[in-house]
């Protein structure tokens, strides 16, 4: 598979689970994807970046394979079993549909305790019975992530997944997926707008604009001409960097104590002491000798 947007940097990434192979989409005359290169392990983190228009969800609707593209591949591992969570979704209020019955609607019944200990995980035990058009924005995000685990997924698919949340619940909702990542074993791959809090919770950026522009560790690609010229001048400033605070939020995005059912330490300090030492990102927009990682 290509080093191109793969897995160079990635840590504790283990096996490949999926990988776009010099992927090309065009629509009515128009390129929608040229020369892309993606793949995602297990155990990684991977964000997909880009201005808007820049081809992001057409590229996780060609992976999750709704969507054939015009050139290139896509490569799974066999028998992969994907979690998805969409970028939009609105439950209809006249529906009396609870969040149990949601996370059940048109699933294999799971095993016994697995609804439970999922709920458990994602925070939200104590809406089982609540009426899912009712939700907050982050109680709904965590509700269709949990619907998602409820596949035992090998990959998580995330698009957009903090759309609609306010900024603490954003940070909680990050450190949640770092989490099942971590317990799961599973590889994400997430799509965000959040330059200024997502690559915190990354292990590696994958930036698109049509073509492939570059791909690598948070820090390299926060300080790539490309990232620069995309996002503005400032955008490295904001990209990466860690938040801690002394108290925590309750799913609706209320304050409350630090130690009132968050397991966490917060205490103000911003860390902006970054090694690039071993920081490494890989510059395809121009890079014509690596099969197919050209320029739109």
């Amino acid at each position: 598979m290509s080093a191109d947007g793969g897995t160079n940097g990635g840590g504790g990434a283990g096996r490949p689970l999926i990988a776009g192979v010099d992927l090309g989409v065009k629509r009515n005359g128009k390129t929608l994807l040229e020369h892309v290169h993606i793949e995602v392990a297990e155990n990684e983190i991977v964000t997909l970046i880009g201005p808007n228009g820049a081809g992001k969800t057409t590229l996780i609707r060609v992976l999750l394979g709704v969507l054939a593209p015009d050139t290139g591949t896509v490569e799974r591992q066999p028998g992969l079993h994907i979690g998805y969570v969409p970028q939009r979704f609105e439950a209809d209020p006249v529906l009396p549909l609870t969040v149990s019955r949601f996370l059940l609607l048109g699933t294999p019944r799971p095993p016994a305790g697995a609804l439970d200990r999922i709920l458990d995980e994602t925070g939200i035990a104590e809406l089982r019975q609540a009426p899912l058009h009712a939700l907050s924005g982050g109680e709904l995000q965590r509700a269709l992530l949990a619907r998602a685990l409820l596949r035992d997924p090998d990959l998580l698919i995330l698009d957009e997944p903090v759309q609609g949340v306010d900024f603490s619940g954003q940070l909680d909702l990050y450190d949640l997926i770092g989490r099942l990542k971590r317990e799961y074993g599973c590889g994400v791959l997430m799509v965000s707008h959040d330059l200024h809090i997502v690559m915190r919770a990354t292990d590696r950026v994958v930036c698109i604009n049509r073509h492939l522009c570059c791909a690598g560790q948070p820090e390299a690609v926060s300080r790539h001409p490309e990232y620069v010229s995309l996002f503005g001048p400032r955008a490295g400033e904001l990209a990466v960097y860690t938040h801690e605070h002394d108290h925590a939020h309750d799913l609706a995005g209320h304050v409350v104590p630090a130690d009132g059912g968050h397991d966490h330490h917060h205490d103000h300090d911003h860390d902006h002491d970054h090694d690039h030492a071993h920081a490494h990102v890989h510059n395809v927009a121009h890079d014509k000798g690596t099969g197919g990682a050209g320029d739109a």
